[in-house]
């Protein structure tokens, strides 16, 4: 298992609940060679006197080493929570679905504790959905996250849409495409 542990005094931000661990708060790294390098891994945190802080995905290739799946030590980081967590932020939003306005953010990153993914719903027949995966995390529960989606809203077509700049800095693959269902119509940024 990958265990982070966190320097001295920069526990701070995570005992405030703030999901983003900076590498320069970490002390050392513990754990295999292929799961420090392992983008997406699931992490323990811990402060230095070696007591819980939270779970994260980690990224050994960004400057925000780990972002927080959970304070709750006893909450398992599996497929039900990204199906939880999904089902939860467009439940806040399900009204949004059926409009044909604009494209219409339906889960927006750390609000929805799903830090790095981000969730438009374009109401362009017959309805897409535009995802970012802006971290090696969310990255690495793609498939679930993306499953979790169609289940929830109904709309069979996922496109991703990469900020470049953003992967990069993650180390994460640069690339745009159909993720399930139909290629929408031209660009979808610019719907």
């Amino acid at each position: 298992m990958l265990i982070l542990t966190i320097k001295q005094g920069k526990e701070k931000s995570l005992l405030e609940r703030h999901p983003w661990i900076y590498l320069s708060a970490i002390d050392k790294v513990d754990g295999k060679y292929d799961e420090k390098m392992k983008s997406g891994a699931t992490a323990l945190v811990r402060s230095s006197s070696g007591e819980f802080l939270a779970r994260a995905g980690w990224s050994p290739k960004s400057q925000i080493r780990a972002r927080v799946w959970s304070f709750d030590e006893n909450e398992a980081i599996d497929h039900a929570l990204f199906k939880r967590r999904v089902k939860a932020a467009l439940a806040k939003r399900k009204k949004l679905i059926a409009s044909n306005a604009r494209p219409q953010r339906l889960i927006n990153g750390e609000e929805d504790d799903l830090p790095g993914l981000i969730v438009d719903y374009h109401a362009v027949k017959p309805g897409f959905l535009s995802c970012k995966f802006e971290a090696a995390g969310v990255d690495a529960w793609k498939v679930t996250i993306i499953k979790a989606l169609i289940a929830e809203t109904g709309c069979p077509n996922v496109y991703e849409h990469t900020d470049y700049l953003v992967r990069k800095g993650e180390g994460l693959a640069l690339n745009n495409g159909v993720l399930a269902g139909e290629e929408p119509p031209g660009d979808l940024s610019s719907l």
